[in-house]
């Protein structure tokens, strides 16, 4: 959970809550307890009024200031429950009607005071001149008007008016009426009483009928039954807010376990990433015949911390490894790594190329679901990568029968971080692979370069000695004739010198760069022949033993180095057992189905003539097994160190290898493996060059010196390849760019210094990094195997190039680069999928 959109939803809860907080206060129950309040004040007020005008009426209360007052109360409090209770229709036509209930009020009051005044007035001269000393005869009718009065004040119902205005009459009858004013005011007054106290109880009686109780109970009600809605809603409101706040605890928990578990995958992540770097370090401090064990082992501890039940590390391509770990327990079946990738190729995977299934069972019905389900798999993770040479590489982790849960945000997208640490690490392993294959092939350039300066001047008076051996052997065989045993023992003299001559002549082929082919071979006839001419100089107390091979075997190669490779490594065997032991020469056909490591070579698939030569002389330690082929190396002081040395080079040059066991005390076993032909009815001339010819591919080549390179053109298209010869670096680079796929392979020679071949090959091979390139050079001595990896070269040749040398360089290159093509289109495939 990101932490933007956690920091909305807790503030869309706070302001809720809040806003909830408010509603379930009730915030209008104070407004309707106002109102309520104003009611009641409104009644009270009302019963004032009535209770003023009634005083006033008595003629206890002599002003009408309170009756004003009571009437501006009245309209105030109308207006505070317009302010406080009007909040719907209902409400507000009800304290309508009760505002018009005070307007009427005021009215009828205005009209009290006005008769009430005149009434009080005229009640006042009326019972003061009613007692008044007059006539006699009058007496008795003023006293009955009197008391008539008195009764209608008390009672203004029809019958007491009519009494009075009866006695009013009677009064106004009388004779001395006229002649008396004040007897004529009193019966004026008498009859405006007669009118005025009706009139002020019928207003009195109108003020205290109007339905103003009605309207205030029925204002009340409403009141209430809102204020009742209001508290309900609130108790809802309130429920709301208790429900909000147990969500709001719930969310919060819920982040904090969130944040809990963010924490805790990035602790994990942590600790893969600690992880990854000490295997990364691991693999930098690794020595290169370390490195499998080295990936083993990380393997392992990947496992372990995934907790997975297997795990492996699988590449295929031109790179082929394979590296699987069990747990205790478990077991692989048969072929599962293998096709990982093609597996892998059928799910979705993520950007990285994570494929994550956690649960088998969880996946839909598919042939990948089978597949996985029949591997026994309830879990699975696999991480994979195609190089840019065609290489598939894979990573993958297993869980038997039960989940597999890799943490997105943790350890899972650091798979494809664990799988480049492993790839970096065989790719450093193939660089110091390829750096010491072109340490070896500088090696033997610089040695050959020495051999061809030493042989140069001896040369030719050897083969003058070796001529003159060859000549009196020749004339002492026709002297002698065949049969005798001397003319047997001549013979031996006259083939080894013959063999001594054709050494010679390839020696002299190194120092003087004469063109050297090979032809078909019976793998079994050198044998014969080479033991032949060892037993002549073996001593008495040596056996040996030649065992036929069951079939015969056809190699290519030149006679003379191969006779001196078993020459060489016999007289190695016969000066290790020192006098008397016993030497078991032996061959078999053999055919490798993988790439095979031997003590001293890598061979590559196919059938091989494997010769053998065994000893029981004293063994070798692993300090002098692991150096015996190199140079000058030798354990004997009458040695040169260079026997065994031009075994290992010429052994390579036929595309073969050397296995070699020993142990103090044990003997020495060398085994010798050379590629086979074609069968025999398939072979061509046996005095027919064997250099394979090529299918026309373009060979750009460039070199300062115009006339080795016409010579060297020449060469090249003898060998079947289509030449392109160039003498500068710029004109090179213009033509490579104008069109770079017209070439297939690359020969750059001297160009002056031998930082400018190496700067010309660096820029070709970033135009076209899979082109191979083949340095040939007069001189390695300023040369690095560094240099040549960094310049994208494959292979080293000398200067001018010998045709056997060059066709296997240039075919070699060729065969990388056809191994490249067909991967591309697997690459592709792989990416449109």
């Amino acid at each position: 959970m990101r932490a933007t959109p956690a920091a909305s939803i807790v503030a869309c809860l706070v302001l809720l809550l809040s806003w909830l907080s408010v509603r379930a206060t009730n915030p209008e129950a104070e407004m309707f307890d106002r109102a309520l309040a104003e009611i009641d004040r409104f009644a009270v007020l009302e019963n004032e009024l009535y209770r003023d005008v009634f005083l006033a009426r008595t003629g206890t209360l002599r002003n009408y200031d309170p009756v004003v007052r009571e009437i501006d109360a009245l309209h105030d409090a109308i207006d505070r429950l317009r302010s406080t209770a009007a909040i719907d229709a209902e409400t507000k036509a009800a304290v309508d009607r009760l505002a018009a209930s005070v307007d009427r009020q005021e009215q009828l009051a205005e009209h009290f005071k006005s008769e009430n005044a005149l009434l009080h007035n005229s009640l006042s001269f009326f019972v003061r001149f009613s007692a008044r000393e007059g006539s006699a005869d009058l007496n008795p009718t003023i006293s009955a008007a009197a008391a008539a009065m008195l009764q209608l004040t008390l009672d203004t119902s029809p019958a007491p008016a009519q009494q009075l205005k009866d006695r009013l009459d009677q009064l106004s009858q009388q004779p001395t009426l006229r002649a008396d004013a004040v007897l004529e005011a009193l019966v004026a007054h008498g009859l405006l009483l007669h009118d005025l106290l009706p009139s002020v109880d019928n207003t009195l009686r109108t003020m205290r009928a109007e339905p103003r109780k009605l309207d205030q109970d029925a204002l009340r009600t409403l009141i209430m039954t809102r204020e009742t809605a209001s508290r309900n809603l609130a108790r809802e409101y309130r429920l709301v807010l208790y429900l909000t706040s147990l969500l709001l605890v719930a969310f919060l928990v819920h982040l904090g376990l969130k944040l809990r578990s963010r924490a805790d995958a990035l602790r994990r992540r942590a600790a893969f990433e600690h992880l990854i770097a000490r295997i990364s370090m691991r693999f930098i401090n690794a020595l290169p015949q370390d490195i499998g064990a080295e990936i083993d082992r990380a393997i392992a501890d990947m496992a372990s911390f995934v907790g997975s039940d297997r795990a492996y590390f699988v590449m295929s391509g031109s790179t082929q490894r394979l590296h699987l770990w069990c747990k205790p327990g478990t077991n692989a079946p048969a072929d599962w790594p293998v096709y990982v990738a093609a597996l892998a190729s059928q799910f979705d995977p993520t950007a990285d190329g994570i494929v994550h299934v956690p649960r088998v069972d969880h996946l839909p019905i598919c042939e990948a679901r089978n597949a996985l389900a029949k591997l026994g798999l309830g879990g699975w993770a696999c991480v994979t990568n195609t190089g840019k040479n065609g290489t598939t590489s894979s990573l993958g982790f297993d869980a038997i029968g039960r989940t597999l849960c890799i943490s997105a945000s943790g350890e899972l997208s650091l798979l494809r971080m664990a799988l480049d640490t492993i790839l970096h690490a065989v790719a450093r392993h193939s660089m110091e692979t390829e750096r010491a294959r072109l340490e070896s092939r500088l090696r033997q350039a610089r040695r050959l370069e020495r051999i061809g300066t030493f042989t140069s001047g001896i040369a030719h008076n050897f083969n003058n000695l070796l001529g003159g051996i060859l000549g009196h052997s020749e004339v002492m065989e026709e002297r002698l004739g065949s049969d005798t045993r001397v003319a047997r023992n001549l013979a031996a003299i006259r083939r080894g010198a013959e063999s001594a001559h054709d050494l010679v002549d390839q020696i002299l082929a190194f120092g003087r760069h004469r063109d050297v082919r090979p032809r078909p071979l019976n793998a079994n006839a050198l044998i014969t022949e080479a033991t032949a001419l060892f037993k002549v100089s073996l001593p008495v107390g040596i056996q040996v033993a030649v065992h036929e091979p069951p079939v015969a075997a056809i190699v290519s190669g030149e006679p003379a180095q191969l006779q001196q490779v078993l020459l060489n490594l016999c007289s190695n065997a016969a000066q290790a057992v020192e006098g008397s032991g016993r030497i078991d020469i032996g061959m078999e056909v053999k055919d490798l189905t993988t790439a095979q490591r031997f003590s001293h070579a890598e061979l590559q698939p196919g059938r091989y003539a494997c010769i053998t030569i065994s000893d029981t002389g004293h063994g070798m330690d692993e300090a002098t097994l692991a150096r015996i082929f190199e140079p000058f190396y030798t354990t004997r002081s009458s040695g040169n160190g260079l026997g065994l040395a031009t075994v290992h080079e010429i052994v390579r040059d036929h595309g073969g290898g050397i296995n070699v066991s020993s142990a103090p005390g044990q003997g020495s076993h060398f085994e010798v493996w050379l590629p086979c032909s074609p069968s025999v009815e398939t072979m061509p001339d046996m005095n027919a060059p064997t250099i394979t010819a090529a299918q026309g591919e373009t060979v750009l080549m460039v070199a300062s010196d115009a006339a080795v390179l016409l010579r060297d053109e020449e060469t090249l298209a003898a060998l079947g390849y289509e030449p392109v010869g160039l003498t500068s670096l710029e004109t090179a680079l213009s033509a490579f760019r104008a069109k770079p796929k017209r070439f297939d392979i690359l020969i750059v020679g001297p160009l002056g210094p031998p930082a400018a071949s190496l700067e010309l090959a660096t820029e070709l091979h970033s135009m076209a990094p899979h082109l191979p390139i083949v340095l040939a050079t007069r001189a390695t001595e300023e040369i690095s195997a560094d240099m040549l990896i960094t310049a994208g070269i494959s292979d080293v040749v000398r200067w001018p190039i010998i045709a056997e040398e060059i066709a296997a360089a240039l075919a070699h290159g060729l065969s990388l680069r056809e191994t490249w093509q067909r991967r591309a289109p697997a690459v592709s495939s792989s990416k449109r999928r």
